[in-house]
């Protein structure tokens, strides 16, 4: 017996049907790497990049300031008050004044960046023994994403503090007026002490 067989249009429909799939398949997956793609302007990366710049910023700070001896005048810019020409309690509140030493390489690397900071000088006490610490700046409590920076400052007994004709030299007075004490106060004219400065940075 003869049989006809008449034309079978369900295999086209089948591939019609799987190439429409796999083109919505793919047309999903590519809206959804565009939706989801980290940006420079994402969050995550916004802060890791602001949290880098400010630490960079901190450590050129350090780095310069000890450099040009800017850090060490900066420690020893302080009298029996605090630091000269600073707020009631004796710590800036901000980008410290004209006359600091650090005015300039502060205000460079934050004052036009809405970057605050905050700076504080650790020391040892007791002979070694504990750690004491005071503010030179005090800008706020810091973010989230705050970075520091570290420098260590060794100090001697014939580096003088104070301001102008009033200024002193560690090994004479140093231990009744000066924030930090001798490390040995049998020889302050010698080595007086190292000093830590940490400054923590953050965006406004």
């Amino acid at each position: 017996m003869f049989v006809e067989h008449l034309p079978d249009d369900r295999g086209q429909a089948h591939t019609l049907e799987a190439f429409t799939a796999a083109l919505l398949l793919v047309t999903g997956l590519i809206f959804a790497t565009q939706a989801t793609a980290v940006t420079p302007l994402s969050a995550s990366t916004s802060n890791q990049h602001v949290e880098n710049q400010a630490a960079i910023a901190a450590q050129d700070v350090l780095s310069t300031a000890g450099e040009s001896g800017d850090l060490r005048a900066a420690l020893l810019y302080y009298d029996e008050d605090g630091f000269v020409n600073a707020s009631d309690d004796g710590t800036y509140t901000g980008v410290p004044p004209e006359s600091h030493p650090l005015h300039d390489p502060l205000t460079e690397a934050f004052g036009d960046r809405q970057i605050a900071f905050d700076i504080e000088v650790s020391y040892p006490e007791d002979g070694g023994n504990r750690t004491g610490d005071t503010t030179m700046v005090n800008m706020g409590s810091p973010s989230d994403n705050a970075a520091t920076a570290t420098a260590r400052v060794a100090l001697y007994g014939d580096d003088r503090f104070g301001d102008g004709a009033d200024s002193r030299a560690l090994a004479e007075n140093g231990s009744a007026s000066y924030f930090a004490p001798p490390v040995d106060e049998a020889r302050p004219e010698v080595l007086y002490t190292v000093v830590e400065v940490r400054i923590t940075a953050w965006q406004m």
